[in-house]
């Protein structure tokens, strides 16, 4: 379902080129100054980097929370802590395995943030089986990484034009007026580690060979990660993107969605890809087909507002 067309493509495009999500991607780029060019798969590159072990992929991430989202609200940093891993793990087709921390706190912080990462843990259904902890009075840091199995990776390198661009996403929940942030496992309850789990079936399937997870960059800044590689291009029908009822375009594109996913579809494969979702109570729409313009633009009826040219504008700057 989508909202009402209160605002202008030309004020949404806006609001996402001035995201601070967004703007906080250029900074990756010091990692491929630093380690050099590499095999995207192997990372960095992707939401996850997948490696053998024993003849067999395995996904493995990272992610380090903002300290000062960690010192304000420690019980929710815990659980996007394992959140945000859990769906990077989802993004490369795999099914989590496990997560390790670290936390360095004050005793009573890291109790909340660790009470968090339990809670997320036991709803994700996927175990904390290590990590570090140091006890100190000054500024926190935490930080969580996964590992998880995968029969067919997904990867951005596997986009291509031609492929239909579908967006799906849970819409059960309310949104944060603190952070934009759309917490759906709230209502979905039990139901979040299935959903998570989709992805890897529909990898496995060939119903989706590229992914990537919508994040604090919003559906636009993440979308633009997508296509950086490939110097690809999609125009998205907003109207076609499954919205919350009553939460304004501006806001859900530029928020991070507990369950928010951006698959590419090979042709012919779509009514596939968004069955699967509506077997799950999730909501999927095709949104539109890439295409080898670099071109990220938007489109609703007659209006067509062109957002990013990728081949003048870097988003990660990391070395394809």
């Amino acid at each position: 379902m989508s909202a009402p067309a209160t605002e202008t493509l030309a004020e949404i495009a806006a609001a996402c080129l001035a995201n601070p999500g967004l703007a906080a991607k250029a900074e990756i780029a010091l990692v491929g100054e630093v380690l050099g060019d590499t095999d995207w798969q192997g990372g960095p590159g992707d939401d996850g980097a997948v490696v053998t072990a024993h003849g067999r992929p395995v996904v493995a991430c990272g992610e380090a929370l903002f300290p000062p989202f960690v010192a304000a609200d420690p019980y929710g940093a815990g659980f996007a802590a394992v959140l945000t891993n859990v769906n990077d793990v989802a993004a490369m087709g795999g099914v989590p395995l496990g997560i390790v921390d670290t936390v360095v706190a004050s005793e009573e912080l890291a109790r909340k943030a660790l009470a968090g990462m339990r809670e997320a843990a036991e709803l994700y259904d996927v175990p904390i089986v290590g990590g570090h902890l140091t006890l100190h009075e000054g500024d926190p840091a935490i930080s969580a990484f996964a590992v998880g199995a995968t029969a067919a990776p997904l990867s951005v390198t596997r986009a291509a034009p031609g492929q239909s661009l579908v967006v799906a996403a849970a819409l059960d929940g309310r949104m944060r007026e603190d952070f934009p942030f759309f917490p759906a496992f709230e209502s979905r309850g039990r139901r979040s580690a299935g959903d998570v789990r989709l992805l890897g079936r529909l990898a496995e399937d060939g119903v989706v060979v590229a992914a990537k997870d919508i994040s604090m960059a919003g559906l636009v800044g993440s979308l633009a990660m997508l296509l950086e590689p490939g110097r690809l291009g999609v125009t998205v029908d907003v109207a076609a993107v499954p919205t919350p009822t009553g939460v304004p375009l501006v806001r859900w594109f530029n928020c991070f969605p507990s369950f928010g996913f951006l698959l590419c579809v090979p042709a012919g494969r779509e009514e596939e890809c968004l069955a699967a979702f509506a077997g799950r109570d999730l909501a999927a729409g095709v949104v539109g087909t890439l295409d080898d313009s670099a071109v990220l633009a938007l489109t609703r009826g007659d209006e067509r507002v062109e957002v990013l040219d990728l081949r003048t504008t870097a988003i990660t700057g990391l070395p394809r």
